[in-house]
C-alpha cells in the first residue's frame, strides 16, 4: 500500500512549491507590520482586508468557477473567445459597478464599519476588488490550458511587487496605513498589466447570453458555501473589533499569521489529494486508501504542530537587519494564539480528507451543509467567546469551526459512503501528541533557551514519533519500509528478499 503513496507525497511537493512560494514572500509582510505600524493600524489593516475577501467572492460571483467548468480550449478559437469573453465581461461589468457604488459612498460606509476616519483607505480598496476581480478569469484560462510556469510566475510577480511596494510605502515613505493599500492597489495593477496579453488574445466583444445563463446557473449555488467558507477564514477580525479594539486585532492579526506553516502543508496537500483519490475511484482497496492517507495526513500535520509549538518563541526572535527580531517584541504576548489556529488548520485538512468520500458518492451537497455549519458555529463562537478570553475566543473559533464540519462530514460518510478509518491508530496519534505537549507546557519549554533548551525542545520533538512506535503505532510493512529507508541512509542497503 505505501507504493500507492508515493504519488500523493511527491505530487503534494511538486503542487506545494508555488503555494510556498507565494506564503514564504507574502509572510515577509509580518516583520515589515509589526515594525512599522502600530497594533492600532495594523489592526486596520487586517480588518479591512477582511472585508475584501468577503466582497471578492461577490465580485467574482463563481464566473471563474463556471468558466473551468464550462469553458474548452478544444473549440476552436471563436468558440473559445465565446467562452472566455461571457464570463470575463460578466465580472468586468459587475466589479465595475460595485466598485463605482463602494468609492461614492465611501464615506457612509467606512462610518458603517468602523472606519470613520480611513475613507480614502475604503476607495482604494474598491479598486483593489475591481482589479483582481479582472483577473479571475484570465487566470482560470491559464489554468485550463496547463500553462502553469506563466500561472505561478504572474502570482510570484505579484507578491514581489507587492513586498517591494509595501517597503517603499511603508517603511521608506511613512505612508502607514494607507501605504499598504496604495502598494496593493499598484501590485493589482501590475497584474491586469501582465495578463494583458493573454486576455487580448481571448477576449472578444461576444457575450453569449445563453451561456451566460448556463454559467450562472453553475455558479450562484456555489455562493452561499463560498461566503460561508471565507466567513470561517476571516470573520474572526471584524468581529474581534466589535467586542474590542483595532490593537488587540492587530496583536490577534500578527500572531495569527504564524499559523502559516501549517496553512501551507494542508494547502499542498489538497492541491494533490483529489486527483489521488478520483484516479483511484475504480481500484478495489481505495477505501483503504483513503483510510490510511488520513492517518498518515493526521501524524504529519500533528508534527507540524508540535515542531513550530516549541520553536515559535525562536522563531519570532530570529535577528533581521540592524539586530531587529523577525516580529516586534510587543506583538509576543499574543504568541499562545497561533498554536491554536494552527490545531484549527490541522482539523481543516482532516475535513478535507473526509471530502473524498462524499466526491467519490456524488454527494457535494453535504460538503455545502458541513461548510455552511461550521460558518454558523464560527460566527456563534466567536460571539460567546471573544468577550470572555479575547484574542483565544477567537482563535478558539477557528478550532470549533473546522471542528464541526470534520464531525459533520464524518457523519455523512457513514451513510453516503463508509469508510473504515483507523481510529484506534488516530487515537494513539491524538494521546501522545497531547502528552508531549502537556510535559511541553508543565516544563515552559518555550521559554527556554540556549543549548539546554534547544536540546530540551528536540528531546521532545523525537518523542513524538518514539512516542507513536512505543505504543505499537507501527504495523509490520511500515516497520521494514522504515528499516530499509534506515539502512539505505546509513549506507548498509539490504538486500531485496524478491518480494
Amino acid at each position: 500500500m505505501l507504493k500507492e503513496f508515493r504519488s500523493l507525497f511527491r505530487e503534494t511537493a511538486v503542487y506545494g512549491l508555488s503555494t510556498v512560494a507565494g506564503r514564504l514572500l507574502n509572510i515577509l509582510l509580518l516583520p515589515l507590520y509589526t515594525h512599522c505600524l502600530t497594533k492600532a493600524d495594523y489592526g486596520i489593516v487586517a480588518t479591512v482586508f477582511a472585508y475584501i475577501a468577503f466582497l471578492n467572492i461577490l465580485y467574482a460571483h463563481g464566473m471563474d468557477l463556471a468558466f473551468i467548468r464550462y469553458g474548452c480550449p478544444e473549440k476552436g478559437a471563436e468558440g473559445a473567445k465565446r467562452d472566455f469573453s461571457t464570463p470575463f465581461w460578466s465580472i468586468l461589468g459587475l466589479s465595475l459597478s460595485l466598485s463605482v457604488l463602494v468609492h461614492l459612498a465611501a464615506g457612509p460606509l467606512s462610518r458603517a464599519i468602523g472606519l470613520a476616519d480611513w475613507e480614502r483607505v475604503v476607495r482604494c480598496s474598491a479598486w483593489i476588488l475591481a482589479l483582481d476581480a479582472v483577473c479571475l478569469v484570465p487566470f482560470a484560462e491559464l489554468r485550463l490550458s496547463h500553462r502553469a510556469s506563466t500561472f505561478v510566475g504572474i502570482k510570484v510577480a505579484n507578491i514581489t511587487a507587492g513586498l517591494g511596494l509595501n517597503y517603499l510605502f511603508v517603511a521608506r515613505m511613512g505612508y502607514g496605513v494607507e501605504g499598504v493599500f496604495l502598494a496593493t492597489l499598484a501590485a493589482s495593477g501590475l497584474t491586469v498589466l501582465f495578463l494583458l496579453p493573454a486576455i487580448a488574445s481571448k477576449v472578444s466583444a461576444a457575450f453569449d447570453r445563453r451561456l451566460h445563463g448556463e454559467l450562472l446557473r453553475f455558479a450562484l449555488p456555489l455562493l452561499p458555501a463560498g461566503i460561508a467558507t471565507m466567513a470561517i477564514q476571516v470573520a474572526d477580525r471584524p468581529m474581534l473589533k466589535a467586542f474590542t479594539d483595532d490593537s488587540t486585532v492587530g496583536l490577534y492579526q500578527a500572531n495569527h499569521k504564524l499559523a502559516v506553516f501549517m496553512m501551507m502543508a494542508i494547502n499542498m496537500f489538497e492541491m494533490a489529494w483529489r486527483p489521488f483519490y478520483v484516479e483511484r475511484e475504480r481500484q478495489p482497496q481505495v477505501k483503504d486508501l483513503l483510510a490510511r492517507a488520513m492517518t498518515y495526513f493526521t501524524v504529519f500535520t500533528a508534527f507540524i504542530l508540535l515542531g513550530v509549538s516549541l520553536f515559535l518563541r525562536d522563531i519570532v526572535a530570529l535577528p533581521l537587519l540592524h539586530g531587529k527580531a523577525l516580529i516586534h517584541p510587543s506583538y509576543w504576548v499574543g504568541l499562545k494564539v497561533a498554536p491554536v489556529v494552527m490545531l484549527g488548520y490541522l482539523l481543516n485538512g482532516i475535513y478535507y480528507n473526509l471530502n473524498a468520500p462524499v466526491t467519490l458518492a456524488k454527494r457535494t451537497d453535504l460538503i455545502a451543509a458541513a461548510t455552511i455549519a461550521g460558518a454558523l458555529a464560527n460566527i456563534a463562537a466567536n460571539a460567546l467567546l471573544i468577550p470572555a478570553w479575547g484574542i483565544m475566543g477567537a482563535a478558539a473559533s477557528v478550532v470549533v469551526a473546522y471542528g464541526t464540519m470534520s464531525a459533520l462530514l464524518l457523519h455523512f460518510t457513514r451513510s453516503a459512503y463508509p469508510v473504515a478509518y483507523e481510529y484506534r491508530r488516530l487515537v494513539r496519534v491524538g494521546l501522545v501528541l497531547a502528552a508531549v505537549a502537556a510535559v511541553a507546557l508543565w516544563a515552559r519549554v518555550d521559554l527556554k533557551t540556549g543549548l539546554s533548551g534547544l536540546a530540551c525542545k528536540l528531546s521532545l520533538l523525537a518523542a513524538f514519533p518514539l512516542g507513536l512506535a512505543a505504543t505499537g503505532f507501527l504495523d509490520q510493512e511500515e516497520r521494514e519500509s522504515l528499516s530499509k529507508a534506515a539502512a539505505k541512509l546509513l549506507g548498509r542497503e539490504q538486500p531485496d528478499d524478491g518480494a
